[in-house]
C-alpha cells in the first residue's frame, strides 16, 4: 500500500504526558510520523533513542517527529522517562490509526505468525501530503536516513 502524495490521514490520539496528539496540530510544518511494535524492547528502543538524539537537528529542518505504537500512555511514559526520550508518543491502542496507515498485519517471528505493526515511517509535508514512506524498516541508520529526507524536502 503505497499512499506516498496523499493526503495523511488525521488523527487525534492520547500522548505520554496528557493531552492528545492531532495530526493537523502540526499543518504547516514537516512532521515525521514513525510507527513501532512495542516499548522498551531493542529495536524500539534504539529507533526512539536515534530520533531523540537527532531531534534538534529535525527540528531545526522544520520537522516534528511523532512516534506511534499501541501500547498505552502509561506503558509510553514509563518508556519515555526510562530512556529520556524527546519525541513525542501517542498511543494507538485500538489500532484504527495503524489501520489507516497500513502497518498493522501478519508478521512472522521464529516461524510463528502474529497480527503486529510493521515498523514504518512517513514523512508528512506541511500541505498534509505524505512525500516519503519507509515500511519494514531496519533501525540501524533509519533516524539519518529520515533526516537528510527532511533536509531535502
Amino acid at each position: 500500500m503505497d499512499m506516498t502524495g496523499k493526503i495523511a490521514p488525521d488523527f487525534a490520539l492520547p500522548g505520554a504526558g496528557g493531552g492528545e496528539v492531532k495530526l493537523s496540530d502540526f499543518r504547516g510544518r514537516k512532521m515525521v510520523l514513525y510507527f513501532y511494535p512495542k516499548d522498551d524492547t531493542p529495536g524500539c528502543t534504539t529507533e526512539a533513542l536515534d530520533f531523540t538524539g537527532l531531534l534538534p537537528e529535525f527540528e531545526k529542518a522544520g520537522a516534528v517527529v511523532i512516534g506511534i505504537s499501541k501500547d498505552p500512555v502509561s506503558k509510553h511514559e514509563k518508556f519515555r522517562d526510562k530512556h529520556g526520550l524527546k519525541v513525542i508518543l501517542a498511543s494507538d491502542a485500538e489500532g484504527d490509526v495503524c489501520e489507516r496507515y497500513g502497518v498493522w498485519g501478519e508478521k512472522t517471528m521464529y516461524g510463528r505468525k502474529f497480527k503486529g505493526i510493521t515498523r514504518s515511517t512517513f514523512l508528512i509535508g506541511p500541505d498534509g501530503r505524505i512525500l516519503r514512506e519507509w515500511r519494514n524498516v531496519k533501525v540501524k541508520g533509519h533516524a539519518e536516513e529520515v533526516l537528510k529526507a527532511v533536509r531535502e524536502a
